[in-house]
């Protein structure tokens, strides 16, 4: 009986591993055929079968990238307005989820509540009135219309609001007696301790916006302010696409992004596994 479990044990845990295998595989193809493409021509891009190995390198596609369009002016944007965001998005979140978490007052169950149904908001359905609101103020093709709207972010003060009520308050109430204020306590106590939530938000909301598209390209038409998604359009045209460009465009957008999870992977695991968001 003993061995037949075993047996069945080891079964189960063969088909997971094949089930996940075959997941990574289907995964990491489009990156490897991104890469892949990036070193060809576009006659090799177009080869039918798709030749994974190119015959011959062409790293001067990468050259080609930052000669064709303002590569440089575009990650500058980009980092820029990821960065800002990033910054002010957890500066508010990281407030509202502690009054959410530890302050009492009428109506503020109900009124989370409230806010976080606004995540079932999708946000193309939130895109014209928001791009109407930047056309009054006058903020169209500017950094105003690119980073104000994105401040807020309901998914952030629910994933900061459940790790705030993790912390004991005890810790908080040794503060009090210690003679800090409330400010005091939430900046010299709370959120040291909640460093692996705020940098997996901050991770989160960085990636966002660095690979948002669809805003940025509606509320900009000055080139010198676009980022680097919309940027990289330049190379699909109305009679064709330059793939090899493109995805040699693509690989360098992504190198920053792929650095930045590596960095701070073991930040996004703890914050994760310690707020109550589950995958």
């Amino acid at each position: 009986m003993q061995m037949g479990k075993s047996v069945s044990s080891n079964w189960i845990k063969g088909l997971s591993y094949l089930i996940l295998f075959s997941g990574l595989w289907i995964m990491i193809l489009p990156f490897l055929w991104m890469i892949s493409s990036s070193f060809k021509t576009l006659e090799q891009v177009n080869e039918i079968p798709i030749r994974w190995i190119p015959t011959e390198f062409h790293f001067e596609n990468y050259l080609e990238v930052f000669r064709v369009i303002p590569m440089a002016k575009f990650m500058g944007n980009t980092v820029f307005v990821s960065f800002i965001v990033t910054v002010v998005t957890l500066m508010i979140c990281a407030m509202a989820a502690y009054a959410f978490a530890r302050l009492e007052f009428r109506g503020r169950d109900a009124l989370f509540f409230c806010y976080l149904a606004t995540m079932m908001v999708p946000d193309q359905v939130t895109m014209i009135p928001n791009f109407i609101m930047m056309k009054y103020f006058g903020w169209i093709d500017s950094y105003y219309a690119l980073t104000i709207p994105k401040f807020f972010s309901a998914f952030g003060v629910f994933m900061l609001r459940q790790f705030f009520l993790t912390i004991p308050r005890e810790l908080e109430e040794a503060a009090t007696i210690d003679g800090c204020s409330r400010a005091r306590t939430f900046w010299s106590v709370v959120l040291p301790l909640a460093k692996p939530a705020l940098v997996t938000l901050g991770i989160f909301t960085f990636l966002g916006e660095w690979n948002s598209f669809l805003w940025p390209l509606i509320v900009t038409n000055n080139v010198d302010l676009q980022t680097i998604q919309v940027g990289l359009r330049t190379f699909q045209g109305e009679f064709g696409t330059q793939w090899n460009l493109l995805m040699a465009g693509t690989v360098i957008a992504e190198l920053p992004i792929i650095a930045l999870y590596i960095f701070a992977q073991k930040y996004i695991i703890a914050g994760i596994a310690t707020s109550g968001i589950k995958g």
